[in-house]
């Protein structure tokens, strides 16, 4: 009950943010995981099935420390737009930024869900939103 509150609080202050690392933020503090903050910011979707599709993203793939759930959720917005092409330039644009887009080796210096391995995957969800937004417009 709690939880879906907190999601729905979430949407409406992402509704009222200006751009997709904005609206990625709120979501993001409003308990969606990385993959499912990028992909709703970034298409304004926030339909149940792809929410729970995007859901085991999170953490890296089921929390398996691989590919940054941010880069999936950001890749999947942009197929979602017609530009599954450009997934590629996402993976480059990110890993120029951040050096891997292994969640493992992104959140290395950090204790697992601890509230700096939280502030590091809300600054790197954020960024990711704003890679794809910018990606959308070119």
């Amino acid at each position: 009950m709690i939880g879906a509150m907190r999601r729905r609080r979430a949407r409406k202050l992402a509704a009222a943010a200006n751009g997709c690392a904005e609206k990625a933020a709120a979501l993001f503090d409003g308990g969606y995981n990385c993959a499912q903050a990028v992909l709703q910011a970034t298409t304004g979707r926030s339909d149940p099935e792809l929410l729970a599709m995007a859901a085991a993203f999170g953490g890296g793939i089921g929390a398996s420390g691989c590919l940054c759930g941010a880069v999936t959720g950001g890749v999947m917005a942009l197929s979602l737009s017609g530009q599954a092409e450009r997934g590629g330039q996402l993976v480059a644009t990110f890993r120029e930024e951040f050096r891997t887009t292994c969640c493992r080796g992104l959140s290395k210096d950090y204790r697992w869900l601890s509230s700096e391995h939280k502030t590091n995957c809300r600054r790197i969800t954020v960024a990711a939103a704003g890679m794809v937004e910018k990606l959308l417009k070119t």
